[in-house]
């Protein structure tokens, strides 16, 4: 069934065209470049996976509780409108805001796959493009993974959420070669791995458990190639550029902690806009979960060297400042091994049944 088909609200124009402006930069220096970078590129190539294969797509999933949400969860819970809901209406509610977050995970991943590209084309050192390079395969194969999920498992997609879009806007049309890293690696990346590491470690469903573990697990590549990019950079520039990029990351951590309410799914079930982003300001459980959404990007924009006053001003105002002295590679340790050993426990449960094949077809070959 085609896509359109299949959104829960008018997306509008299907082709969305941003204009954007920079050089496309060549390095005839092809012999030359760092050697923690060149690394962590033999490292993108060899992590490579097909979405097709790893992930086990068989596995049933209940469209109508996709990710085992608890009621506390959900922003209506406890309002004067969900007494009224029937068992099928809370299904329909948790179908809903399912299609609505991981639709908000394959937009962000599209735009990754285009920053990518976009680093690729416009960062002037080659070990740079390398890596970048294996970075728009990564987000094709995200992109692709979100895609069927929602076709195959949920069968509901939303359109791409307004403030998602802006942001991706304003890093897509900046001339300036640093600022899809600074958008997209160390931004929308890093609120998404704190998006995708609350579901994972919450979920008790293996399939979207397992999507987002290896998901990750690439992801924490690419904030680590965000950070050593911009880190050395960043050590070059004057104060007044530094400032105008901690501005760009105050207005898009502002857009981002405002982009995860699902307003538009409350407004989908009847209830009037005011009514529903009141309801989701006021839900203790988005308040924790947008707070802990800043878990990823303070310790990477303090790491990679803006720490201006006001900058630290705007974290202390929004809660998140401490989370400044996170350790950002044990977190990014942590993802990888998550990943790596559901692949054990996989691997170790098919073992065990082939082991056990061979031994039944021994045993009717003895009796035979």
């Amino acid at each position: 069934m085609p896509t359109f088909d299949l959104y829960a609200t008018d997306p509008g124009d299907p082709l969305w065209q941003v204009p954007t402006t920079g050089a496309a930069r060549f390095s005839w220096e092809y012999d030359d470049g760092r050697d923690r970078l060149l690394a962590l590129y033999q490292k993108g190539k060899d992590k490579q996976w097909d979405g097709r294969t790893r992930i086990e797509w068989e596995l049933e999933v209940d469209p109508y509780d996709p990710l085992g949400t608890p009621d506390e969860s959900l922003s209506l819970y406890g309002t004067k409108y969900w007494a009224k809901l029937t068992d099928q209406d809370k299904g329909e509610l948790r179908k809903h805001f399912a299609s609505w977050q991981f639709s908000q995970f394959l937009h962000g991943e599209q735009g990754a796959m285009v920053c990518a590209a976009r680093i690729v084309e416009s960062v002037p050192d080659l070990d740079a493009k390398f890596y970048s390079a294996t970075q728009v395969m990564d987000e094709a194969r995200h992109a692709e993974i979100y895609g069927r999920f929602l076709h195959e498992k949920i069968g509901m997609l939303y359109p791409v959420d307004d403030n998602l879009q802006s942001l991706l806007g304003d890093t897509l049309r900046d001339s300036r070669w640093d600022m899809p890293y600074l958008g997209m690696q160390v931004l929308i990346e890093g609120l998404a791995l704190a998006a995708f590491g609350m579901i994972r470690d919450t979920t008790d469903k293996p399939l979207p458990k397992q999507i987002l573990a290896y998901v990750m697990q690439d992801e924490a590549r690419h904030v680590a190639f965000g950070r050593m990019a911009l880190r050395d950079y960043y050590r070059q520039l004057t104060d007044a550029e530094l400032r105008e990029r901690e501005e760009f990351v105050i207005e898009g951590c502002h857009l981002m902690r405002d982009r995860l309410r699902g307003v538009e799914v409350l407004e989908n079930f009847g209830i009037p806009t005011a009514e529903a982003e009141e309801y989701s300001e006021q839900s203790e459980f988005l308040a924790l979960f947008r707070q802990l959404l800043f878990s990823r990007i303070v310790p990477c924009v303090k790491d990679i060297g803006l720490w201006g006053e006001r900058l630290q001003q705007a974290y202390v105002d929004m809660g998140v400042f401490e989370m400044g002295d996170s350790n950002l590679d044990l977190l990014m340790a942590q993802d990888e091994e998550i990943a790596e050993r559901l692949d054990a426990e996989r691997f170790a449960v098919e073992e065990r049944e082939r082991v056990a094949e061979v031994a039944a077809a021994v045993r009717a070959g003895a009796e035979g």
